[in-house]
C-alpha cells in the first residue's frame, strides 16, 4: 500500500486503510465487520434498537474472529430510553473500543463514553452540527452528504460537506455518502478528509447481513433509482429523511404512510415487520420485502456485483494507488523529484561521513514504524480497560501521539522511496498479555523509552534538516510522554 493512503485516523481507530464500514443497523452484522477489519479497514456494528443479548453476541462474535479493533453504531434518538441504558451498558461492559453516535446528540452520553476511554465518533450533516459535536467532545467526525443512504440527516452534497467540515473542523473527518471507488477516495483526501465511510457498497457483499433480495435490487439500479423521503418512518423520530430504492411504497401504492394504519409485511422470528417502517430486508426475515425500505446510497447505480466485503476494498484501494501521482513527497516539484532525496545522492560519501545511507533510514523508519503502530493500539486498548479518568486521558493522549507519528514515519519513508512496512511490533502481544492496567503503562513507558534510545542513535547521523527537525520533535515527544505517564 503506498504510505500516502494511510492517514493519522487510521492509527486512531486502530486500522490499515482509510475505509470505514458504516454502522448499517441490520446489516453491518459480525461477519462483516470481521471481513472488512480483517482486510485492513475499521467496521462498526450497527445495533440501532438491538438487543443487549444480541449486542453482546456480536461483539463477542467479531472478537472470536479477529483481534483487531472496531466500533458499535447507537442511535440515541431512535433508541428507547431503558433500551439505550441497556445498550450503553453492554457497551461498557464488554470495552468496546470505539462508538459511533448519530442523530440528536447528548453531550451526557459522550462524556460518560470518554470517561471510559472509549474513542467517540459522532456522524453529523451540516458543519453547524461538526461544530456542536466537536464542542461536546467528538474525537472523529463522519460528514455524511445528501447522497448517502439510509438514514440522512444533512441536504448538502458530499464535496461542499466535506470541504467545509474539514476547514471549520480540529479533529480528523471521515467523508460518507454515495461512494464506491478508489477515485471517491483520492478526492476526498483531496478535500482534507482523512478517510472514506462506505455503506451501500458493503451492504452489496457476501457478508452482509442484507438479505439476497435487497442486495439484488441494488445489483440491477440504474443512477438515479433512488429517492429520498419520509415514507419509511415507523420506529423513528419524524421529519427523518431516508435515501432508498423506488418502490411501490415511494410510488405511493399503499397510501398515505403517515395515515396511522398499520399492516404487517413480514417477521423477524417473532417480531412484526410493518408497513412504512424502517425496517429494512435481513437474511433472518421473512415477508414481502418489496414494500419494505430498500436502503441505498446513489453508489447503487453503479455497483454491478455483490463480491467478498475484502474483494470491494482490494479493488477501491487499487484504483486509489494508481491515481497517486507518481512522486517521491507530497508538493515536491519536478526538480524536487528528480534530485530526490538530495544529501543521499552519494550512498559512499554520506558512509564517510558518518550519515546514514537511504537505505539505513528506510530500515530505521521501518522500524520505528512498527513500534509506533503497536503503540497507537495497545494505549487504545489499554484506555478502554483502565478506570481511573487521569489515566484514560493520558493513554488517549499518548495514542494520538503514537498516530502523529506514524504518519510523519510514513511521509518519510515515501520520500526517500521506500517501501512501507505493514507489520505490528511484537511490543503489542508482549504488552497485551499483561493483564494489570497499571503494569501495562509501565511496559508502555519501557516501550516509549526504547524508542527515545533509537532516535537520540540516529538523530547524529541524520543530514537532511527536516528530517532531523521531525525525529527531534519526535524524540522530545516520547520524552514528556514517558514523564507524564511516570
Amino acid at each position: 500500500m503506498n504510505p500516502k493512503l494511510h492517514t493519522p485516523v487510521c492509527d486512531l481507530l486502530g486500522c490499515e486503510l482509510p475505509i470505514v464500514l458504516a454502522g448499517m443497523g441490520g446489516v453491518a452484522r459480525s461477519e462483516l465487520v470481521a471481513a472488512v477489519t480483517k482486510a485492513g479497514g475499521f467496521g462498526f456494528l450497527g445495533m440501532v434498537r438491538e438487543s443487549p443479548l444480541l449486542i453482546a453476541s456480536e461483539i463477542a462474535a467479531v472478537r472470536a474472529a479477529t483481534d483487531r479493533d472496531f466500533g458499535v453504531n447507537l442511535i440515541p434518538a431512535a433508541t428507547k430510553p431503558d433500551l439505550l441504558e441497556a445498550e450503553v451498558a453492554v457497551v461498557l461492559a464488554y470495552r468496546v473500543p470505539v462508538v459511533c453516535l448519530f442523530w440528536d446528540l447528548s453531550a451526557n452520553l459522550v462524556k460518560r463514553l470518554r470517561d471510559a476511554g472509549i474513542l467517540v465518533v459522532c456522524q453529523i450533516g451540516s458543519p453547524r452540527e461538526a461544530e456542536e459535536a466537536e464542542a461536546v467532545g467528538a474525537q472523529i467526525l463522519i460528514a455524511q452528504a445528501v447522497e448517502a443512504g439510509g438514514h440522512v440527516r444533512g441536504t448538502i452534497p458530499r464535496r461542499d460537506l466535506v470541504r467545509d467540515v474539514v476547514k471549520a473542523a480540529q479533529i480528523p473527518v471521515l467523508a460518507a455518502g454515495g461512494m464506491h471507488s478508489g477515485r471517491d477516495l483520492i478526492e476526498m483526501l483531496d478535500l482534507g478528509a482523512q478517510g472514506i465511510v462506505l455503506g451501500t457498497a458493503l451492504l452489496a457483499t457476501e457478508e452482509s447481513f442484507a438479505h439476497a433480495y435487497h442486495k439484488q435490487r441494488i445489483v440491477e439500479a440504474e443512477p438515479g433509482d433512488t429517492i429520498r423521503t419520509q415514507d419509511f418512518h415507523v420506529n423513528w423520530p419524524r421529519g427523518a429523511h431516508v435515501r432508498v430504492l423506488a418502490n411501490s411504497v415511494t410510488r405511493g401504492e399503499h397510501g398515505d404512510p403517515f395515515s396511522g394504519r398499520r399492516e404487517i409485511i413480514g417477521r423477524e422470528g417473532d417480531r412484526d415487520i410493518w408497513l412504512f417502517s424502517t425496517d429494512s430486508p435481513q437474511k433472518n426475515m421473512t415477508g414481502d420485502f418489496e414494500k419494505m425500505a430498500l436502503y441505498a446510497g446513489e453508489a447503487s447505480g453503479i455497483i454491478g456485483d455483490i463480491v467478498p466485503a475484502a474483494q470491494r476494498i482490494a479493488t477501491i484501494m487499487r484504483e486509489a494507488e494508481e491515481l497517486l501521482p507518481k512522486e517521491n513527497a507530497p508538493g515536491a516539484s519536478a526538480e524536487e523529484t528528480l534530485a530526490s532525496p538530495v544529501c543521499y545522492a552519494s550512498e559512499s560519501s554520506d558512509t564517510y561521513a558518518g550519515y546514514a545511507t537511504r537505505e539505513e533510514l528506510i530500515r530505521f523508519c521501518n522500524e520505528l514504524l512498527e513500534a509506533e503502530r503497536a503503540g497507537a493500539r495497545i494505549t487504545a486498548r489499554t484506555s478502554v480497560e483502565a478506570r481511573d479518568p487521569a489515566t484514560r486521558d493520558l493513554l488517549r493522549s499518548i495514542q494520538k501521539d503514537e498516530a502523529h507519528w506514524c504518519a510523519m514515519l510514513l511521509k518519510w519513508i515515501a520520500h526517500l522511496d521506500g517501501a512501507a512496512s505493514a507489520k505490528v511490533g511484537a511490543f503489542y502481544e508482549k504488552c497485551l498479555a499483561i493483564p494489570d492496567v497499571q503494569a501495562r503503562i509501565a511496559f508502555i513507558n519501557r516501550g516509549q523509552g526504547w524508542v527515545v534510545k533509537k532516535l537520540r542513535e540516529m538523530l547524529p547521523r541524520v543530514r537532511d534538516d527536516a528530517m532531523h527537525a521531525d525525529f527531534k520533535a519526535m524524540l522530545e515527544s516520547h520524552e514528556e510522554n514517558i514523564r507524564k505517564a511516570s
